[in-house]
């Protein structure tokens, strides 16, 4: 006697869903830049931001913009982040060393456009009885 193939199922519903990765909200945080390791973990965390952050070096200078690259190196003075200011085209290398204060001043451009967020919205409509739903970018802004 032959066992039969088991049937393979496409419905989405019975498909098991892996929840998607939990990302802090960053948004409003002014982190302490007491000590090198404290200061190495806020430019490493305003790196994956996806957002507008503000810079205010040692000097007082303030520099408003999307941290696009960063350059870790053992030595603070030779580590660089690398910001393209809100207002201009051109590209800022800035040394981790001469940084006081990091602020995460711009909205988080991703934030609340997660896969469950989208898959909530698609079921939400089509309990509503939309049709022709699909998969489409919406306008970051």
């Amino acid at each position: 006697m032959t066992e039969a193939a088991p049937k393979l199922v496409a419905d989405p519903d019975a498909m098991e869903v892996a929840p998607g990765a939990e990302r802090e909200v960053l948004e409003g945080w002014i982190p302490a830049l007491a000590t090198e390791e404290e200061t190495r973990e806020a430019l490493e965390q305003a790196f994956g931001y996806r957002g507008d952050v503000t810079i205010t070096l040692k000097t007082g200078v303030r520099i408003e913009g999307y941290i696009f690259d960063r350059r870790p190196a053992p030595a603070l003075h030779r580590a660089i982040v690398r910001i393209m200011p809100k207002d201009t085209s051109e590209r800022v290398s800035i040394p981790y060393s001469e940084i006081a204060g990091l602020a995460f001043t711009g909205r988080d451009s991703a934030a609340g456009k997660s896969w469950e967020a989208w898959v909530q919205r698609y079921w939400e409509k089509k309990a509503a009885g939309e049709k022709n739903i699909g998969i489409q970018a919406e306008a970051l802004d």
